[in-house]
């Protein structure tokens, strides 16, 4: 059994691949003080819980937060007796190489979401995530990462609003129903909301126009069923595209 990890900003999703299907998914939120022995009670006893008897044989983690690999790392060697796959590092081969600048280090939960964007959809892709950043990956037509956009996460932006401007309250995102809002929360909530949903829309039309090619967009993250609801803004929504994108390179590095 496969347990794909991907660490990212604010949480991890722990995942068991039978090498058909995703048995069961786990999601914590990400601390870097967390020990490997604390990964391990944490997990055996949802695995517990759920009646879960596997053996874990390999591991694979996707992680923005460099100080968290070691101790994943640690939970690997220590209670599953194997060495895992890094994301971005070298022994982790990618199926096509990524085409950026030289010395440009690109975000592994960026390359998983290429890879797997491939895998699903073939190439020409725009993969968007909404997670802490709202991410924009090109995907050429061999599969290779050649580059993309990095704009503020949607609640990123609204903590923004919320800690500068003191008179503004801590809101929720959620579509509004009219853009002019009558009350502070609905109009930051219109700003917050039409406010992304032309940001996707401008930045997929200036990408199409400067590659001069079709490209269909696929949207993930925990925020993209919210934008899904504006007509056209996605051609494709993928819940689990990181968890498939790390079942993928592990199955290119296994071969």
């Amino acid at each position: 059994m496969l347990l794909a990890i991907d660490c990212g900003n604010t949480n991890t999703v722990f995942s068991v691949w039978n090498g058909k299907d995703f048995v069961a998914t786990w999601r914590i939120a990400t601390e870097h003080q967390r020990t490997a022995d604390q990964y391990y009670v944490w997990l055996s006893t949802l695995m517990q819980m759920q009646g879960l008897d596997v053996t874990i044989t390999d591991v694979i983690i996707s992680s923005t937060v460099p100080r968290v690999v070691f101790n994943l790392r640690v939970l690997a060697d220590r209670y599953f007796n194997t060495r895992p796959l890094v994301v971005g590092k070298s022994d982790c081969l990618l199926p096509v190489a990524v085409r950026v600048d030289q010395g440009t280090a690109v975000g592994p939960d960026r390359l998983v979401n290429t890879v797997a964007g491939h895998s699903l959809y073939g190439g020409d892709l725009i993969v968007v995530d909404f997670g802490t950043a709202t991410t924009f990956d090109v995907v050429a037509e061999d599969g290779a990462y050649v580059g993309g956009v990095i704009a503020p996460g949607v609640n990123l932006s609204l903590e923004a609003l919320h800690h500068a401007a003191a008179a503004l309250p801590h809101v929720d995102i959620s579509r509004p129903k009219t853009v002019v809002g009558t009350n502070t929360v609905a109009c930051m909530q219109s700003g917050v909301f039409w406010g992304y949903i032309g940001l996707v829309r401008e930045i997929c039309s200036r990408i199409r126009s400067e590659r001069n090619r079709p490209m269909q967009v696929i949207a993930t993250g925990g925020l993209a069923p919210l934008f899904q609801q504006s007509a056209g803004l996605f051609d494709q929504f993928e819940d689990d595209l990181t968890m498939h994108g790390l079942t993928v390179i592990h199955a290119h590095n296994k071969k």
